[in-house]
């Protein structure tokens, strides 16, 4: 029985950045977005204004009306280039 070696794949983008999509329907207009989830394993994200689907709601509890909602969809990591880097936390300062 043999191991799989389970490493992360790197990414050039990561939660909070700001992303424009460089390939696609997005593309034509220059649109761009902050990325809000990133699926390394899949090499997808979602980014907040592109790539938006249309998912068929069940009436529930929650949502009484059900019908037909939008939604942002994932986006292929290729397909996006990163125009302002998210901040990173201030670490410890080293006496």
């Amino acid at each position: 029985m043999t191991r799989r070696n389970k490493r992360q794949p790197n990414v050039h983008i990561k939660r909070g950045d700001i992303v424009v999509a460089i390939s696609g329907d997005d593309a034509a207009g220059g649109k761009s977005g902050k990325v809000m989830k990133v699926f390394p394993e899949k090499g997808r994200a979602i980014v907040e204004g592109l790539n938006f689907v249309k998912k068929h709601m069940r009436k529930t509890q929650d949502n009484p009306e059900g019908g037909i909602v939008e939604k942002e969809g994932t986006i292929a990591i290729s397909n996006l280039r990163v125009i302002e880097a998210a901040k990173e936390k201030p670490g410890r300062k080293e006496a």
